[in-house]
């Protein structure tokens, strides 16, 4: 099925119940159950899909609080849910897309064709359904590695900050501005950003009424307010590699091409002791 793009409206959705599989991605930082917020009331049809064990994996420190997966696990695990290579995913959380947007990234990065609904499930205005979900039909599905050219190594966002990268590489950090500024920080070894980065917090790229994606004209006037233009190099980053999708679906969205991810994100970059940390409202 052709998607219009990476973000989908409510009704687009609803025209094609059914012929899409629609994934429930909500996870929270303070600790509450995802699982048990899918099954208070979802999307009908809805999958559960766990950021920690179906979108991450446990490693390193200093590779962040949510590293990808193995390719490996990754196909099982969407091949279980009845996701195959060319199944149409749309998915969902009720934060914006700041979970679910983790899951669109990865399927789109290895060619799956996912979009995130727009506004989440605040949006949805049909009845939700409550329970466990109904059990999947298993499906093959290809092992395809994670491609180069939608994530960023430690050495081109070590460079960044150093002054080597390329002119038209731009660094992007998606968390609230207490954070990034260093002001606060609960969860992440130390406080601050990434030298470099300049903060575009994920609540600027979307209407606080509505939780919906700003317009596309707007957006483009987001990212230019980062010396962000068509063709240039971005690269999103975040406190885990999560909430940083939002930021690369909506430079989709605004027309100005696809970016990259820094999976280890200032969680992973934070951990090194030998890598410097910039506090302050200027990158």
């Amino acid at each position: 099925m052709s998607l219009p793009g990476a973000v989908v409206s409510t009704d687009w959705l609803a025209a094609r119940a059914g012929e899409v599989v629609v994934a429930d991605v909500r996870w929270y930082l303070d600790g509450r159950s995802g699982r048990a917020a899918y099954e208070s009331g979802h999307i009908p049809g809805a999958v559960f899909v766990d950021l920690d064990t179906d979108l991450s994996r446990r490693g390193d420190r200093r590779e962040g609080r949510h590293p990808l997966p193995s390719p490996e696990h990754f196909a099982a695990t969407m091949g279980a849910l009845g996701i195959g290579d060319d199944t149409t995913v749309v998915a969902y959380d009720d934060a914006s897309g700041g979970v679910a947007g983790r899951l669109v990234f990865m399927l789109r990065a290895v060619g799956t064709p996912a979009a995130l609904l727009d506004g989440g499930l605040k949006a949805f205005t049909g009845p939700l359904e409550a329970g466990p979900g109904t059990p999947t039909v298993p499906v093959a599905r290809s092992v395809r590695p994670w491609p180069d050219e939608r994530l960023a190594t430690v050495a081109e966002v070590e460079a960044v900050g150093e002054g080597r990268a390329p002119a038209d590489l731009r660094l992007l950090d998606a968390r609230a501005a207490e954070r990034y500024e260093g002001k606060v920080e609960t969860v992440d070894p130390r406080a601050g950003h990434i030298p470099g980065a300049r903060n575009l917090p994920v609540g600027a790229v979307l209407d606080p009424a509505t939780g919906r994606f700003a317009d596309p004209d707007t957006l483009r006037e987001r990212f230019a307010a980062m010396g962000v233009t068509a063709g240039d190099q971005v690269v999103a980053s975040c406190g885990s590699g999560v909430s940083a999708c939002i930021l690369l679906t909506a430079l989709e969205h605004a027309g100005l091409g696809q970016g990259r991810l820094f999976v280890p994100s200032f969680s992973g970059w934070s951990s090194d002791p030998g890598r410097r940390v910039a506090t302050g409202s200027e990158p």
